[in-house]
């Protein structure tokens, strides 16, 4: 049963579920059915979608999610950056607007699914690691700003497109005379109006005496008062008739049972983006996660998050969607208006299901210029250029990263941008690794402690070289080590024991071992004993199962006090000699 529950959140959390728990995840549902009704129909848009599989992809999904999630706040569903890669992905192999287009994004959707419930049943979840903040923090940025500059087209009510800014300036520059004024007098009130709700409503309503519970539904209802409002307008003034763009007919039904497109070719196409959405999209879902959960002293479960976001993706995959993951506006909002357990996502779900069912036809005279209005408000509040000052300050190498990473996604689209995200991330490791710092160290007088001799007025000895490795050992750093430790012995120099300081080295890899063995044996012929001390038990078992600790020129001491003690002319008596690993 325990097994069973690891697999199955619903299991635990559902056991105690309480009536103030149910109350609590009414309300929240409430509230976020009200923000997901005009949000999910345009960022389906924005992939390029029907705006039903907005909707869709936000039923089922939840529903699962609400199963197998470990979350107790994150809301899943369609978000910006995800729609925006998925509509780069599949405008490369169909055309928006037919069947095929549709069914491709249904194939990505079940591709990111399985992708993710496999990496979370094999315990991957640490590859999320492998996206820096910083890069991650710069594709979303000039993502934010790819997303809103392409919703300008319907906020001006003209015909434009590409994948980058470059190419969005080139079709939407020549076509501003061409620009719908009734249009743009929709689109920018809303955006104003948008921008206003944002900041300015809960603060004017509280100051009204409204209590803080209702002055947030009343808040998170603006972009539903912009739908309605618009919507008004266009009907009773025929503005269909004066070219502004609208949404039109909408079914009216639940999620329909969909089968996607399993033709290897589509496949090995959609791979590799459905490989890059699952990857942003995990990183997004599980920052937000584990953001809100430290807030209440929860924990999330990384591998278990990738199962209920593969899930999810697999429910949407089958019944009318496209991917999603967990969304960061939302499940604040979700966390905000109270939500206590996943049901609250089980709530909004029927929500949407009964919006489906009953409400579609409402939105028929819904201005597109007031869903790119949604859109934009939402995207720019991602964008947060205050991360190159803030990496410029504190690392240039990071700051680099990031200055990369938005160049890349604005000028080559996001699918060249998040894989120049992911390869500039690892590159980035890589470069910090393969220069560990590595410390000269003396003993700090009347102590046991040793300390770097630039940075503490500490004792040392001219026949002993006592270096503190602060960096895991492994091919890329191998030969750095080598060369750091032949550097410091100078032509003539007295050394005549080298001690590595073992305290940082959590591993040491095959091609490190060899690099410490050809140092031993370079050493050797100058007459010098290489030692090892504080050595952590994992890595000691390791070089224990060669044959380096055998040969080794020198001996391996439990701390460096001990090989202090032995070594050093001006050391204490010796007492045993303590081969063993810390």
């Amino acid at each position: 049963m325990q097994g069973l529950r690891q697999y199955l959140p619903i299991l635990d959390w559902g056991r105690s579920y309480s009536r103030n728990q149910l109350s609590n995840d009414l309300v929240a549902a409430v509230i976020v059915t009200i923000m997901l009704i005009p949000q999910s129909l345009a960022y389906a848009l924005l992939a390029g979608l029907p705006a039903e599989a907005g909707i869709y992809a936000s039923i089922v999904p939840i529903l699962l999610y609400t199963v197998f999630g470990t979350s107790r706040s994150l809301a899943v569903g369609p978000v910006a950056v995800v729609s925006l890669l998925t509509a780069a992905a599949i405008s490369d192999v169909a055309q928006q607007g037919t069947m095929g287009y549709a069914a491709a994004a249904l194939t990505l959707a079940m591709l990111s699914g399985a992708m993710l419930t496999v990496m979370g049943l094999f315990r991957l979840g640490f590859l999320a690691n492998f996206l820096s903040h910083p890069v991650i923090a710069g594709f979303i940025t000039a993502s934010g700003l790819l997303i809103a500059a392409s919703q300008l087209r319907h906020v001006l009510g003209v015909e434009a497109g590409g994948g980058t800014l470059i190419e969005l300036g080139e079709t939407l520059l020549p076509q501003l005379s061409a620009t719908n004024l009734v249009t743009l007098a929709i689109g920018l009130p809303a955006i104003g109006f948008l921008f206003w709700v944002r900041k300015g409503l809960k603060p004017m309503l509280r100051r009204a005496g409204l209590g803080p519970r209702l002055a947030d539904v009343i808040a998170k209802a603006g972009p539903v008062a912009a739908v309605v409002v618009t919507t008004v307008l266009t009907w009773g003034l025929g503005l269909e008739e004066r070219g502004v763009a609208i949404v039109g007919a909408v079914p009216q039904a639940l999620p329909p049972f969909t089968l996607p497109d399993l033709s290897p070719a589509l496949i090995s196409q959609l791979f590799v983006p459905a490989l890059l959405i699952s990857i942003i999209g995990f990183v997004e879902s599980i920052s937000v996660a584990q953001t809100l959960a430290a807030r209440k002293g929860q924990r999330i479960n990384p591998d278990q998050e990738l199962i209920g976001l593969g899930a999810a993706n697999l429910g949407a995959a089958f019944t009318g969607g496209y991917p999603v993951t967990g969304g960061f506006a939302r499940s604040v909002v979700n966390d905000d208006a109270g939500a206590e357990t996943p049901a609250a996502g089980a709530f909004t779900a029927l929500g949407l299901a009964f919006a489906a069912a009953f409400l579609t036809p409402l939105v028929y005279f819904l201005p597109k210029a007031t869903l790119a209005a949604t859109i934009i408000v939402a995207v720019l509040g991602l964008v947060d250029f205050s991360i190159l000052r803030r990496t410029w300050a504190y690392s240039r190498g990071d700051f680099w990263a990031v200055a990369a990473t938005i160049a890349l996604t604005l000028g080559f689209g996001v699918e060249t941008g998040v894989s120049a995200g992911v390869l500039i991330s690892i590159l980035l490791h890589l470069l910090k690794t393969s220069k560990p710092h590595v410390a000269e160290v003396g003993l700090v007088p009347d102590t046991h402690h040793f300390r770097n001799i630039d940075r503490h007025p500490v004792q040392s000895d001219p026949t002993l070289l006592s270096l503190r490795v602060d960096e895991s050992l492994y091919f890329v750093n191998a030969r750095f080590l080598e060369d750091c430790v032949m550097n410091r012995l100078a032509e003539g120099s007295p050394v005549e024991n080298v001690v590595l300081m073992f305290s940082a080295v959590n591993a040491v890899d095959f091609s490190a071992l060899e690099s410490l063995e050809a140092l031993d044996a370079t050493l050797r012929r100058r007459g010098i004993k290489l030692h090892l001390s504080e050595v952590k038990g994992p890595v000691m078992d390791r070089l224990k199962g060669s044959h380096f600790i055998e040969h080794l020129s020198g001996e391996v001491f439990l701390s460096q006090y001990d090989a202090w003690c032995r070594l050093a002319r001006q050391g204490q008596t010796p007492g045993p000699v303590k081969a063993a690993a810390e």
